[in-house]
Formats: structure tokens, sequence, C-alpha cells
């Protein structure tokens, strides 16, 4: 599908657009979390600090079943521009903590659109999509994160793949996951995220051209923030950021490494965090920066 210069023109009227949520940090999902990524973690109570990027299981969206599109996803339009390619993808994120979030605080997520780009990719047409969300609690801002979302057109039996990088070999903390459709399911669950292709394997393949399910970019992302608590007990992080590099599917083991990254930043608190395939190509990119 070709983007006409109208439609951008038409797209970018969703610039400043704003929309504002509430919401309450309640035990139920932690606890839900805890078990999905399989952490024998104490039970939260009122008061218990809430994981760093644990914020993505509130605000959750609750589009009528009569609103979602055929990908799974709600309609388009509302507060996100109505881009007409078929294919979306969270490709990165950048947050920033200024206080942490707790077990019973109430909640506020104002969100705006910053942007609405167009580029002309190896395989076709991109829309870029940049979101940023403001999330306060009762004493004030406590979190700022930029959401970067891309949208693509269908797949084509054209479409050359991207050329694979890959990963970093000097890991000081590794771990392997089994990303089955088990795990994806209760991630999608937890997350109220109906895009099929975390769980609808016929849809996947068929309508979206990929070999498999495909494992959710903020689970990484959790997963990878995850290695880096387990691997310095007590930590605290102020910033985090990743980039997508390439889908991670259900039907390899993959692995996420860190290891403090002491080019950028002598005093270790600056960490480099990755994932990779089966084979070793980089699939994510991260940083974490620990208070």
């Amino acid at each position: 599908m070709r983007i006409e210069p109208q439609t951008i023109s038409h797209l970018q009227e969703w610039l400043g657009n704003t929309e504002t949520l509430q919401d309450t940090v309640t035990a139920a999902p932690v606890r839900a979390l805890s078990a999905t990524l399989d952490r024998p973690d104490p039970l939260p109570t009122t008061g218990s600090f809430l994981p760093e990027l644990w914020h993505w299981l509130y605000f959750l969206p609750h589009a009528l079943q009569s609103d979602i599109g055929p990908d799974g996803h709600p309609k388009r339009g509302g507060f996100l521009p109505p881009v007409p390619l078929p294919r979306r993808m969270w490709a990165g994120s950048r947050v920033q903590w200024l206080a942490p979030l707790a077990i019973g605080d109430t909640i506020e997520r104002t969100s705006q659109i910053l942007s609405v780009t167009h580029k002309a990719g190896r395989t076709g047409d991109l829309i870029f999509v940049l979101v940023e969300h403001r999330i306060s609690n009762q004493q004030g801002l406590a979190m700022i994160e930029e959401h970067d979302i891309v949208y693509r057109d269908a797949a084509s039996p054209e479409d050359k793949p991207v050329a694979p990088i890959p990963a970093p070999i000097d890991a000081l903390w590794s771990k392997t996951i089994t990303a089955d459709d088990v795990l994806l399911f209760r991630y999608s669950a937890l997350t109220f995220n109906a895009h099929r292709i975390h769980y609808d394997r016929k849809y996947v393949t068929e309508v979206e051209g990929y070999p498999g399910l495909i494992v959710h970019g903020p689970l990484i992302a959790t997963l990878l923030v995850d290695l880096v608590r387990q691997s310095i007990p007590g930590c605290t992080l102020s910033q985090f950021e990743f980039r997508a590099i390439r889908p991670t599917f259900d039907i390899h083991i993959f692995k996420v490494s860190a290891k403090p990254d002491l080019e950028k930043d002598p005093t270790g608190k600056t960490i480099a965090i990755w994932a990779q395939d089966h084979e070793g190509w980089l699939t994510m990119q991260a940083t974490a920066v620990l208070s």
C-alpha cells in the first residue's frame, strides 16, 4: 500500500492529541505477573514498591468487542491516528522514573501524540507515531515515558529479511527464556492485549506471514529489567530505554543478557542489556541507569 501525501497530512492532524486516564495500583496484577515470570516474590501489600516497567499492567485498553479490528487491536482512530497500514508494533520506549509507584497509589496518565512521521523503508512505507505518557500519583509526577509505534504494510513474498546483527558475547549475567504459547497467553491476558500475533498461530503465520507467535516487545523488555533486578538485588532504576531489532518467536528459546557498560559509565551504574535469539542474533537492545 502506497501512502499518499494527503494521507500523511491527515494523520498529522492528530499531533498534540491528548488522552487522560485514571487507575489504581492494585496487588492482583502484581501477583499475577510474578507468577508469570516464575518469581517467588513476597505477596504485595499496600505500600509495596511497584517494580520498574510493571506500570504496563495498568491503564489497559478497554475497547468494546464490537470496536476490535481484524488483527485484535482496537479499530483505528480515536486517540491514535487511523494509520491505514495493517501491521503495528511497539518499536521501543524511553522511560524516566522521578519517584516510585507503590501498591495502593491512585495514578493518572496523560498521553500526547508528539509526532507522526513517514519513511519509505526497504519493504515499503512506514509510519512512526511517537507518544509521550506522563504518569502521576498522589505526590505528583512520577514517570515520563516515550513510546515508539511503527506501522508497516502487509507481508509480501518479495520482502527481504533485515540483515541480522550478532549479539554481544561478553555478558556478565544471562538467562535463557522458553517463551511458549502459555507464557504469551498469560502476558496477553495480564495486559488485556488482544493482538492476534501473540496467541493466534493460524493468523500470525497465514495472514501476517511470520513463522510463529511473536513474543511481546514489552514482555522482553520486562524480562531484561528483571534480569538486572535478579543480578543486582535491591537496585532501582532511574532510566531505561529499549529498541526492538528483530522479532522473537515462540518456536525457539531466546536469551536475555546484561553487563555494566563501563566504557560509557565507569561508576557501573549504566547497564547494557540485550536479548538474542537461538542463533545468537540481536533481537532487542536496551540500557538501564541505576539510581
